[in-house]
């Protein structure tokens, strides 16, 4: 019988398959050879299986697997036991141990400006160099990405069996306190990922039990803040302007944006074919990483983007309907905002790449080239896996007791 989890694992394997082909596909160059004539590096099924991101898919897969077969029903009973009888003091341990867990990810995130790890590309310091092996790197903004999703449902779970969760300034405020010290540090660097990470939050604690008008008092002063942090970096006004209007500066401003839907409209309805793509050869920024999406579009049209968008689709269809079986609340919660976070990153990018938001440096899950973001986002899926892995164990158990 296919299950959910089965679902999310097909989809996670064809995701990261389709990513190393189209990642090998769009560092093809253009060199010349003889005398002056242009020719391209072609991909070979040597050169896929080969190459770093074969690796990285190699070791995301291994990520996906550990995390299947994490106790993770031990060790929710472990935090239920040891929570069973309410305490005195206990919303006061829980607020200083989810502020205090907030702030260890600051820490984490604040890495990349350490001198000798932290790295700045593009203007941008997001990434640190591993310091046993400096070729590879890593974005701390990963860890605090998948680290909160764990903690507001540690965090949303607990306060809402003691019934506060839904009390404004014991419940609501400290969370939001947690999420706005992460996500304000990352939007630093990164506008695209902290907004990314505030909203699965929200999910998350909306989920739980917390009073959608609560949440409304709040609006004008996060719009007051995401404000701020356009005004004060002038690519970010450059980029709503060129999302507004590209052409108003095409060579420019409006060149990532053009480029992009150039490649999405040069793939008709069939594509160009698997590394026949001419974006790529120069003219598409980022087009391994953030727009690889205009990349899938060109080369294998209308079905290879359809191919995506239904792999995604299943995928968070196959995650909510776990959360919707599930049982245990912190469990529930935390398979919500493991989907809720990959299925809003992959909307984002999408949007992103098709000109229907204003560019972010935000990557498609497990297509857009990366090391850490395959590995954790593979590792994360996982933990869901293992939850849907217990609910079925838990049911053949169930029916054994049954007589026939």
């Amino acid at each position: 019988m296919l299950r959910p989890g089965h679902i999310i694992a097909l989809c996670v394997f064809a995701l990261l398959t389709l990513g190393v082909v189209m990642v090998s596909s769009a560092d093809m160059s253009v060199q010349l050879v003889g005398a002056g004539h242009p020719a391209t590096d072609g991909v070979t099924f040597q050169s896929i299986v080969l190459s770093r991101s074969s690796a990285y898919m190699a070791l995301a897969l291994a990520a996906l697997i550990a995390g299947t077969y994490v106790p993770v029903r031990r060790l929710v009973a472990a935090f239920e036991n040891a929570s069973a009888s309410p305490m005195p003091g206990e919303t006061r341990r829980r607020v200083t141990l989810l502020l205090a867990a907030s702030l260890v990810l600051v820490a984490v995130c604040a890495l990349v400006y350490v001198p000798f790890i932290g790295l700045s590309k593009n203007g941008s310091h997001r990434w640190i160099a591993l310091p046993f092996a400096k070729a590879l790197t890593m974005q701390p903004s990963e860890i605090a990405k998948w680290g909160l999703a764990g903690l507001m449902a540690w965090y949303a779970a607990s306060a809402a069996r003691t019934g506060e969760l839904a009390r404004f300034w014991k419940g609501l405020v400290p969370a939001l306190v947690a999420v706005a010290l992460v996500a304000a540090f990352v939007v630093l660097e990164d506008l695209g990922t902290g907004a990314l990470i505030a909203a699965s939050a929200c999910v998350v604690l909306l989920a739980a039990g917390a009073k959608l008008w609560q949440f409304l008092i709040f609006v004008p002063l996060s719009l007051a803040g995401l404000a701020a942090a356009i005004i004060t970096n002038p690519y970010r006004i450059d980029r709503i302007t060129a999302f507004l209007n590209p052409y108003a500066d095409p060579e420019d401003t409006g060149y990532h944006m053009i480029q992009s839907l150039l490649a999405v409209s040069n793939g008709d309805g069939f594509g160009r074919g698997l590394g026949f793509g001419l974006q790529k050869m120069g003219y598409l920024p980022e087009g391994r990483t953030d727009f690889i999406f205009g990349v899938i579009c060109e080369e294998l049209g209308i079905a290879g983007a359809g191919l995506v968008v239904g792999l995604f689709l299943a995928l968070v269809w196959a995650g909510y309907a776990i959360y919707a079986r599930e049982k245990s609340p912190l469990l529930r919660l935390f398979v919500l905002g493991v989907v809720s976070t990959v299925g809003l990153q992959a909307l984002i990018n999408l949007a992103v790449a098709t000109g229907m938001a204003p560019t972010k440096g935000i990557a498609l899950p497990m297509l857009s080239s990366g090391g850490t973001g395959w590995i954790l986002t593979a590792f994360s899926l996982g933990l869901v896996l293992a939850v849907d892995r217990t609910q079925y164990d838990d049911e053949v158990a169930l029916d054994a007791l049954v007589p026939a």
